[in-house]
């Protein structure tokens, strides 16, 4: 069976390596256009240095790097010499030992070099500029247009044909599916497309009507004339300097991104052969230089012998663009992937297209993860020109200013009153502690790392919780209306959602292959009425594309907004403002009531995710400022404060209370994850509470968990528990080593933290007792 008819647009090594991995699947109807001649076509490809890292703070871009390694070498397009990646400041080094932790918890094999063994390994380098480095055997280069011709010559062989000179100018479509593409001269009938155009994407999607939230920005590049360099020498990384290096024979090939970002407009990339080329500016390649000559003395007698500003695509937080798009159904994107995720995200899109899931999470590439704020040219221009100066922690007098108030819920002015410091996420600003509130009047030392965006005023805002009561604004998590027959939602669901009106269940949905997509709530409010509460954009496509007719799925996270209300007085303040019944006999936990808080009509679940008794309490937008004066005048003889995510964190880790994306991913089992009952099954792992020896260090997350000298797991989350009076991290352990008392270790920036598996939950839901 050749499967079904596919189009690739894109014939780079991303298009190739996708074409490859799907006719390896079966799927042998393969056709792959490219607007220039094969397989020089003139894109990023074309020109990519082809240098592949692997260690990344993402495991999942660390396993797509892995994979195209492992991949490439097979083919004989990889050549293994090694990375280093050196640090000139005490700063850096320690960076340098976190990604070092990062390399064990992925399972990446590394070391942290002092400076003699950097200079050993990379002899060009001024020694006595080097504070230390980190070197990764395993990485290499990769002759990118070579791999691209490898995989379309294996591709071609099963089936697949490559046409190059077609400039694709249409994507047909009909009945919300995409049928096809044409080019000036032809069409090429198709039941699925897949854009893997690269810095042409955003044209693609123009053309389907599917926006790719990509940015076409400038990179330099240069190679220098002889500079007694060897094709042995590794790829080198000097982060201090936003430079990289890698031999071209006795030359020495310099890539930067020290310099102002530099946004491309397609209509204005030159009409040759290699329209990703553009002029180099010398100018701003100065201060480079004058880096690259610092850090390696043998450049001073060199010079320029090639030199552009090479074309590459950014996206508004760094992540590749992955997956089927939401409309029209049948166009893939496998878009902002460079040469060292190529073959890994490759495999992955293919696995999706064939299998109905791919086999490692890709929640951080998802296409659809976006809001629709998030869609729009201005915010992918400027998010994508900040990502670019975050990412490389570029400093310039003229950085663009961060992307900020895309997002704000309606208490966002008393917030503000009350000294909110605010994070951003998914467009959301979000306080993380209120400078009204006091600190603390003895504050715990925390160390230099984990004290960066946090302050001690979040032990006060945890505290006062626990004693008294507080209000947390919970208006970015996302709420989902779902009208129609509650066996839409049990067929997408592991757990029972089919309980009565009232009801709140907590359970997780399932892909089409039986995977897990995301755990949710699902709250009853009338027989054919349920509120969702999900974990974004990616679960409101989920379910709208699973809707069949007569079920309305509607994202009412704009239009609503929210509040926990947590803490020992909480009914005490809640009771004389709402004509529901709070009291524990009639309104108990995880259940549901309609009702009004003063004159604000409410959806309130008997819900809490910090140990301590209250509800989430959810309105319409315009009601919204009313609802939070309405509870604050009234909390004033109660004690209430507003309270951050700092202090929930916090609160929520000493409950034992999971996190999707952060804690629990698709690849992991609910109920090793503790996210449904186990039962008499037993999981060869497990996701493990550990309390920390209180040193002042607090782990960050994705550091490696040690047993016996070897890395056995990794931590998701942690935060220091106030009610504990020690720090908590959440870890992946094997089942052997998740039983109460055990030690273990966690590797923390050069340095090993000792850590005991302790009994869940450490704060009692019931408030009996703190439990170790």
């Amino acid at each position: 069976m050749s499967g079904p008819t596919v189009v690739i647009i894109g014939a780079g090594i991303v298009g190739c390596a996708l074409a490859d991995e799907l006719t390896g699947r079966g799927w042998t109807d393969v056709t792959v256009l490219d607007r220039g001649p094969l397989f020089e076509t003139g894109g990023s490809t074309s020109h990519a240095p082809g240098l592949v890292f692997q260690i990344d703070p993402s495991r999942t871009m660390s396993r797509l790097a892995r994979y195209t390694v492992e991949k490439y070498a097979g083919l004989g397009c990889f050549s293994p010499v090694g990375s280093l990646e050196v640090a000139t400041t005490p700063a850096r080094l320690a960076e340098l030992h976190r990604r070092f932790g990062f390399g064990q918890s992925w399972g990446v094999p590394s070391s942290v070099l002092d400076p003699a063994a950097c200079a050993t390994a990379y002899p060009l380098l001024d020694k006595s500029l080097i504070a230390g480095g980190l070197h990764v055997p395993s990485d290499g280069v990769v002759p990118a247009v070579r791999a691209a011709e490898a995989q379309a010559a294996r591709a071609t062989t099963r089936g697949a044909r490559f046409l190059g000179d077609r400039t694709v100018t249409r994507v047909l479509s009909r009945a919300g599916r995409v049928t096809g593409v044409a080019t000036a001269d032809e069409e090429f009938p198709a039941d699925l497309v897949v854009s893997c155009a690269g810095l042409w994407g955003p044209a693609i999607g123009a053309m389907a009507g599917a926006p790719i939230p990509l940015l076409p920005m400038a990179h330099q590049y240069v190679r220098t004339t002889p500079a007694g360099a060897s094709d042995e020498l590794p790829i080198l990384r000097h982060p201090d300097r936003d430079l990289y290096f890698r031999a071209h024979g006795d030359r020495l090939g310099i890539g930067s991104y020290l310099h102002e970002p530099m946004p491309v407009d397609l209509a204005d990339l030159p009409g040759d052969d290699h329209p990703s080329k553009l002029p180099f500016t010398p100018d701003t390649f100065k201060q480079s230089w004058a880096a690259a000559a610092e850090l390696i003395p043998a450049l001073r007698g060199a010079t320029l012998e090639d030199a552009f500003n090479g074309v590459l695509s950014f996206t508004a937080d760094g992540f590749p663009l992955l997956g089927e798009a939401a409309s029209p159904r049948g166009l893939w994107m496998a878009e902002a992937v460079g040469v060292a995720h190529s073959a890994g995200a490759a495999k992955a899109v293919a696995e999706w297209m064939v299998d109905g899931r791919p086999a490692i999470d890709l929640h951080e590439c998802d296409l659809n993860r976006f809001d629709a704020a998030q869609l729009s040219p201005d915010y992918v221009r400027r998010r994508a020109i900040r990502s670019f100066v975050e990412v490389y922690d570029i400093v310039h007098p003229a950085d663009p200013p961060p992307v900020r108030n895309v997002r704000v819920s309606p208490f966002h002015p008393r917030q503000t009153e009350l000294g909110a410091v605010f994070g951003e996420a998914a467009g959301w600003e979000r306080p993380l502690w209120y400078a009204t509130n006091p600190p603390p009047e003895a504050p715990r030392p925390r160390d230099e790392w984990s004290s960066r965006h946090w302050s001690p005023i979040a032990e006060t805002e945890a505290r006062l919780t626990r004693r008294r009561v507080a209000l947390y604004d919970m208006t970015p998590l996302t709420r989902i209306d779902v009208t129609g027959p509650v066996g839409f939602l049990a067929g997408l669901a592991a757990g029972d959602v089919d309980r009565p009106v009232g009801t709140v269940v907590h359970t997780v949905l399932l892909d089409s292959a039986g995977g897990v997509r995301s755990d949710v709530t699902v709250a009853r409010l009338g027989e054919d009425r349920f509120r969702v509460g999900a974990n974004g954009p990616l679960d409101v496509d989920w379910l709208r594309r699973h809707a069949p007719p007569g079920v309305s799925v509607r994202d009412v996270t704009g239009g609503t907004c929210g509040v926990g209300l947590w803490g020992p007085a909480a009914r005490e303040l809640l009771a004389p403002l709402t004509d529901v019944d709070v009291s524990s006999e009639a309104f108990r936990s995880r259940q549901a009531r309609e009702g009004h808080v003063g004159t604000v009509p409410v959806v309130m679940l008997r819900l809490s995710c910090v140990g301590e008794p209250g509800w989430e309490i959810y309105t319409e937008a315009q009601y919204g400022l009313r609802l939070w004066d309405t509870l604050w005048e009234a909390g004033r003889e109660h004690g209430l404060i507003a309270a951050g995510r700092s202090a929930f964190d916090s609160l929520r880790l000493e409950k034992g209370h999971r996190t999707w994306g952060r804690d629990v991913t698709s690849e992991d089992d609910p109920y090793q994850a503790g996210l449904l009952p186990s039962g008499d099954r037993a999981p060869e792992r497990r996701l493990t509470c550990l309390v920390l020896a209180d040193t002042g260090d607090v782990p960050l997350g994705r550091e490696p968990v040690y047993a016996g000298g070897f890395p056995v797991g990794h931590v998701t989350s942690a935060a220091y528990g106030w009610s504990v009076g020690a720090p908590i991290a959440y870890a992946w352990l094997p089942s052997a080593l998740a039983v109460p008392g055990t030690q273990v270790e966690i590797g923390y920036f050069g340095r090993l933290l000792l850590a005991t598996v302790a009994t869940e939950p450490l704060f009692d839901p019931k408030q009996e007792r703190l439990r170790r």
